[in-house]
């Protein structure tokens, strides 16, 4: 059973006629968008997709879901993308496709914001995933060594042996390999302050919905805020 593909598919649902959609970034909501597009062409769904990622908008645009940007939009109604990790307290860890600063923008200015897992992406405590921060080049070496000397373990995400990966808006990103988070909020402050940073991968307070999907089938946790 692909349990990424019955969440993508059980979220897909959420979806109804007229809506602005946030569409997800990564393996999950690979699923969701193609199930969109589906319902687009066999039930004339009527809807606008905000791509989280240039990788998001061409799968939309080749599938005929008419797709804006966040800036021509007044707002989004739902966003449905996947996660690394999600906490006890539905807080989560995002970017391991690299898209975390499309993908916050768009959950920010969302009336609600679904999140499809496979129930290994379920955890007591973030960190054991890498946290991503997202850097501008400018600078980001000397970020690397303060990120070193706090003991944060950090790497550069590598495209190849010898170039770094480069984010949809140019930017490097540094993983963290923290191995577990017991304050996450007091993280994102400290990474939130640091010049140079441009956005990091931890979605505190931004889920209401999650959908995990288990060999049992799609279970629906709705957040407790």
């Amino acid at each position: 059973m692909n349990l990424k593909k019955m969440v993508g598919i059980q979220a897909a649902s959420y979806v109804k006629d007229g809506m602005t959609v946030g569409l997800g970034t990564g393996s999950t909501a690979y699923y969701m968008i193609e199930e969109l597009g589906r319902r687009v062409k066999e039930e004339n769904l009527s809807i606008v997709g905000v791509p989280t990622s240039f990788a998001s908008r061409e799968q939309a645009q080749e599938l005929g879901i008419p797709v804006k940007t966040i800036d021509e939009v007044q707002k989004v109604d739902v966003t449905i993308d996947g996660a690394d990790e999600i906490d006890k307290n539905f807080n989560g860890i995002k970017g391991g496709g690299a898209a975390l600063l499309f993908e916050k923008v768009v959950a920010t200015y969302s009336d609600h914001t679904i999140w499809i897992v496979d129930e290994s992406k379920m955890v007591q405590t973030l960190g054991k995933f890498p946290l991503p921060v997202e850097v501008v080049p400018y600078g980001e070496e000397q970020l690397f060594r303060l990120f070193k000397e706090k003991g944060y373990n950090p790497t550069f995400r590598m495209a190849t042996e010898t170039e770094k990966k480069v984010t949809d808006c140019g930017h490097s990103i540094i993983d963290l390999h923290l191995e577990t988070i017991e304050n996450p909020e007091a993280l994102a402050t400290e990474l939130d302050q640091l010049v140079g940073v441009v956005e990091h991968g931890l979605f505190l307070n931004i889920v209401e919905t999650v959908i995990v999907g288990r060999t049992t089938g799609a279970e629906t946790i709705e957040a407790i805020r």
